[in-house]
């Protein structure tokens, strides 16, 4: 018996590379040559589009250790990633065309992997599929994709930024939710004197914005019900304040009084460690987005584990439709992979197809599909992906946040990270065997 999987991008080469590992025969469907999504040039499998860099190197940084976990499970992207690379300080950078070649060398001359050139317009009907089509999947191809998931498929990424509780400067900020309804452990508000405001304001409106691809600027959907906040706010000083940071219903402990602005952060995960800034969704560079959001008093050594962006992204709501093991809810014989079930960055695509195609191969042979422990980055990924809440699903990357704190507190960073970087190889030792 045979899997299929559709698209040969990162994700979808290292999940046909797993499973044939795994002695079993491969399908794998690319669409390039003869059709190019809107940010794709290259015939080559597993393009890099955007960027050379392929993050930090050192194992005490997330994506450090999403790489090192990546390699001791034999991942084709990380042998062929470590064969390119190029000079870059601290990071793995690689030349992306000896990359790509490299990467389709390998899968083309896998005696199990046949690579099928064409469009794939619906997803196969039987036996195990993986779906790793990335965030410009073929519109055809799209619609069918949301049948399969009840219509839960988002085809833009208009999110706002998340940081990290531990950052926040707790002494200017409070828990509580508008006229004390709901609870105070959903929120945490950030007030702001007039003052402060005003500051924020006039760095808000005058910041650099990322430039939009002509492609995207195109599709009326990229800001359809949701207005970056800089663009809202252009349309007057006051107009943030009676809009997303209106301090209506809230009063803050330490003055008495309503605070002239206040930014409120809703938790992001169940462990509430993350919090994203409401109602920030925003198209400033990342550089301008911490420069201007840390005015805001309670940000002001925010560490943003994910900037706000708003383009094109195509990925299922995963907490809605997908298990951990990267399979569908309601029909376990089909995976997705990559940029499709919300994991944002080049290496955290191709982990997602190396989880997904060893899972699709156990599923074939019979066997228990596995889910890494969340304290590891694969594993805490995973869990992330199916364990928010579905109505604020944003993509999220590999991140110190997303793993479950120690069990001792450790107030250097370093330390810390360096402890939890260890904790995830060694939980993650009888996996590998």
């Amino acid at each position: 018996m045979k899997i299929s999987v559709i698209g040969a991008g990162l994700a979808g080469c290292e999940a046909a590379w797993q499973i044939a590992s795994k002695g079993i025969s491969v399908d794998l469907y690319e669409m390039k040559p003869i059709q190019y999504s809107p940010a794709h040039q290259s015939p080559a499998f597993a393009e890099l589009v955007c960027s050379n860099s392929l993050k930090a190197e050192r194992i005490a940084s997330a994506a450090g250790l999403l790489k090192e976990e990546m390699r001791r499970f034999g991942s084709l992207l990380m042998q062929c990633a470590d064969k390119a690379r190029v000079p870059a300080g601290g990071a793995l950078a690689v030349d992306r065309d000896i990359f790509s070649s490299l990467v389709t060398q390998a899968i083309e001359e896998h005696p199990l992997i046949q690579v099928h050139t064409g469009v794939v317009k619906s997803i196969p009907d039987d036996g195990i599929r993986v779906v790793a089509t990335g965030p410009l999947t073929a519109q055809e191809l799209a619609d069918d994709i949301a049948i399969f998931c009840a219509g839960s498929l988002s085809f833009y990424d208009a999110a706002a930024p998340i940081v990290t509780v531990e950052s926040l400067d707790m002494d200017s900020c409070f828990a509580a939710s508008r006229y004390d309804k709901g609870g105070d452990d959903a929120y945490l508000n950030c007030p702001m004197n007039k003052e402060e405001y005003d500051a924020f304001y006039d760095a808000l409106v005058s910041a650099e914005r990322a430039p939009v691809h002509g492609f995207e600027a195109a599709d009326p959907k990229i800001y359809e019900g949701c207005m970056p906040v800089e663009v809202m706010a252009g349309r007057g000083r006051d107009t943030l304040r009676f809009g997303p940071l209106k301090p209506v219903g809230l009063r803050d402990p330490k003055t008495g009084h309503r605070p002239w602005a206040v930014v409120q952060l809703r938790r992001e995960n169940a462990a509430a460690t993350l919090y994203n800034l409401v109602g920030f969704q925003t198209n400033l560079k990342f550089p301008e987005q911490k420069r201007v959001f840390g005015m805001i008093p309670a940000l002001r050594n925010a560490e943003f584990v994910r900037y706000g962006v708003m383009h094109r992204n195509t990925f299922v709501n995963s907490p809605k439709v997908l298990r951990a093991d990267f399979s569908l809810k309601s029909d376990s014989t089909l995976f997705f992979a990559g940029q499709l079930t919300g994991v944002e960055g080049y290496m955290e695509s191709a982990a997602s197809g190396l989880i997904a195609g060893r899972n699709a191969a156990a599923r074939l042979m019979g066997e228990e599909t596995v889910v890494l422990p969340r304290e590891t980055m694969m594993g805490a990924l995973s869990h992330y992906l199916v364990e928010c809440d579905p109505d604020h699903f944003q993509p999220m990357g590999a991140n110190f946040g997303i793993l479950p704190s120690l069990p001792e507190a450790i107030r250097d960073k370093k330390a810390r990270y360096e402890a939890l970087a260890q904790r995830s190889l060694d939980l993650l030792e009888p996996y590998l065997k």
